[in-house]
């Protein structure tokens, strides 16, 4: 009994350290066709440009100074709470998206980060795919060098979709409220930085009551 005890252990060692070794493998591989995505992108656009990209396709740009300053404690709240300490990826977030994700079979949260977002915005497009995953990463990582946290912030919201046609925090507040940044309520606020997480769903236009509910969300968010 002792003895097949002992095979019993020796093998579910054995497997476990297969399994992780294929896992390794399989990560390496596809860190490896991420790293060479990434490359590719920043090769044709560099990083160094997508400030004055940005900058150059929205006239109504909002620099940091003109948001206010609930909206972006709102933005921070909703997606992205480490967003001034992390340097582009957020291992925490991750970790805690993949055990969600393990919970209820499906991949349903992806742990990006504010800087990962820009980077998949900017740079890539498509389907889910782990070595999009990673090239996002690499993507963000560099954004983090070379710009300073306002600035990555000003990019994110001056070009994420808030639903119902409208690109941009100064055209959504125009759009949805028909006012300017400054003049935003807290509630307000708090309803632009909810939309952009599923922009067909909390668009004010498209579902008034989720976007309500979305927006008593965040402001409890905000709060705790």
């Amino acid at each position: 009994m002792r003895n097949m005890c002992r095979k019993l252990i020796k093998y579910a060692a054995a497997l476990l350290m297969t399994i992780g070794s294929v896992g390794m493998a399989v990560l390496v591989y596809y860190g490896a066709q991420g790293y060479v995505m990434y490359k590719n992108a920043v090769g044709e656009v560099p990083v160094e440009t997508m400030y004055a990209a940005v900058y150059s396709e929205r006239e109504d740009f909002a620099e940091s100074e003109n948001l206010p300053e609930f909206y972006i404690q709102a933005v921070i709240a909703a997606e992205d709470r480490r967003f001034y300490s992390h340097s582009g990826v957020d291992p925490t977030a991750m970790a805690r998206a993949l055990w969600h994700d393990i919970k209820v079979k499906a991949p349903e949260q992806g742990g990006s980060t504010i800087t990962q977002q820009l980077a998949k915005n900017f740079y890539y497009s498509g389907e889910k795919r782990l070595e999009r995953k990673f090239a996002e990463m690499f993507t963000a990582f560099e954004i983090e060098r070379k710009y300073t946290k306002d600035e990555i912030f000003e990019m994110y919201v001056n070009s994420i979709y808030f639903g119902s046609g409208h690109y941009g925090v100064t055209e959504a507040a125009a759009s949805y409220f028909d006012k300017s940044l400054a003049d935003l309520s807290d509630y307000e606020c708090a309803m632009l930085a909810g939309i952009p997480n599923a922009p067909s769903a909390y668009s004010p236009d498209a579902s008034p009551q989720l976007a309500a509910e979305r927006t008593e969300q965040i402001l409890k968010l905000v709060n705790d």
